[in-house]
């Protein structure tokens, strides 16, 4: 239930934001509610991932991207994420949610998240995200950009290591067999 105030919140309040480049680094504050709690007393492990969800959109939107997209019939789709976690965040604790584009492959796009307190990093999170079409289909990121040109900014070199990550931790598409082999 809090996903969905948190997600009303943001629908109602974006345009009050400062407007962003989809490259530029998305900052948001938030606090730690007691539905976001684990049986631990702190911010349990699945809802960083589903922040990390809210600051894309968040990022989106005030880039106008989001608009753009929806117009299009093309949303984003997480493919994979790999999050590490360093400290606690502990119950109505602020904290700031920093989200990036850090790059692009031919399949898709790569997001550094971060959950922040006092410049100091918690979490960190990349997320591999792609587009895929409301009429069926999958849109890459070269028709991303030639559509989105105008809330890009600067053009990132993905890290070397995230290339490898996303290659050793992809599966094979939807329609290939995955049998599951032990």
């Amino acid at each position: 239930m809090n996903m969905w105030l948190r997600l009303l919140y943001e629908l109602l309040t974006w345009r009050l934001r400062t407007k962003l480049h989809w490259s530029d680094v998305g900052r948001r504050t938030f606090r730690v509610w007691p539905t976001d709690l684990d049986i631990f007393n702190h911010m349990n492990n699945g809802k960083f991932l589903t922040l990390f969800d809210l600051s894309r959109y968040d990022l989106a939107l005030r880039s106008g991207a989001w608009q753009l997209w929806k117009k299009l019939g093309w949303y984003p789709v997480v493919v994979a994420a790999t999050i590490t976690y360093r400290k606690s965040l502990q119950p109505w604790q602020a904290f700031d949610m920093e989200s990036k584009v850090i790059g692009w492959d031919a399949h898709a796009f790569y997001f550094d998240q971060r959950m922040v307190v006092a410049g100091e990093i918690y979490a960190q999170g990349i997320i591999r995200i792609r587009f895929l079409k409301r009429s069926r289909g999958i849109v890459t990121p070269d028709e991303v950009l030639a559509h989105s040109h105008e809330f890009v900014g600067e053009h990132p070199v993905l890290p070397e290591w995230v290339k490898v990550w996303a290659e050793n931790s992809s599966l094979p598409k939807g329609k290939e067999p995955a049998p599951s082999d032990w």
